[in-house]
């Protein structure tokens, strides 16, 4: 015969598993907090924007126009302005000689929308004037160099990055973190209650015996609270005593 669990089954285990459940969900959402709050490093982020212009420099050593489409130039100039040519000298200015070329190019993100010709040039660093001059310098950097590099002056900055004290971090997203913390430990919480449920074979009430056996519960031995057993030893001692005085 197929067993089967009735719904009124699966909350009756959920109710007895409240406990367990509550408490994984508090204590993820918790740990997600503190982590989140104190251990985790704040990043902040700064963006700039560059307009790659039609223009281009009348000089016959390079025709933009006849080699790529504006498309294939702008995909060039991501590349171009993650390089070591642009990324050493916005080091030197910088002053961030204890930083590497790679490790100055991982906070540097480089996008364009679509076919537009405006490229964003976005940094990221626990310090927010950091990423901002981070962001601005680079831009700075890449216009003056193109200009050597591929011959062209088709390149001007649209915005700068800003900064201010009261700047917010993009991540960590603390809020959002404690919320995936709460639905993972809730879900955790309601697998390790039905699995605790499925390892659990003992028989508790007369209803399970009626359910597992088949068979009707004639009697049952009532189980006897602590307070009430002290009682009864006391009352039996009494009278074992008052017993003894009857006989002696």
């Amino acid at each position: 015969m197929e067993e089967t669990i009735s719904l009124q089954e699966l909350f009756q285990t959920l109710k007895k598993r409240m406990w367990l459940i509550l408490s994984l969900t508090i204590l993820a959402t918790l740990i997600s907090g503190v982590v989140s709050f104190f251990f985790i490093t704040p990043i902040y982020q700064a963006s700039t924007q560059l307009l790659v212009s039609q223009e281009k420099s009348e000089a016959p050593m390079i025709n933009v126009g006849e080699i790529q489409t504006n498309l294939q130039l702008i995909k060039t100039y991501n590349e171009i302005i993650k390089s070591s040519a642009i990324l050493d000298i916005v080091r030197q200015e910088l002053a961030l000689e204890t930083l590497t070329t790679e490790a100055l190019n991982s906070k540097i993100t480089v996008s364009a929308v679509g076919e537009s010709q405006v490229l964003t040039i976005t940094a990221q660093d626990p310090n927010q004037f950091v990423a901002r001059d981070i962001a601005n310098t680079t831009a700075s950097v890449f216009q003056r160099e193109i200009m050597d590099i591929m011959n062209v002056d088709n390149v001007s900055i649209l915005s700068q990055a800003k900064a201010t004290d009261t700047q917010a971090p993009i991540k960590p997203n603390k809020m959002l973190n404690m919320a995936i913390a709460l639905v993972v430990g809730l879900m955790l919480g309601v697998g390790l209650a039905f699995l605790l449920e499925y390892l659990d074979n003992t028989l508790k009430t007369e209803q399970e015996v009626e359910s597992i056996l088949g068979i009707p519960v004639i009697g049952a031995i009532s189980s006897m609270e602590k307070k009430e057993q002290d009682k009864m030893d006391k009352m039996q001692q009494k009278l074992q005593a008052e017993g003894e005085i009857r006989n002696g």
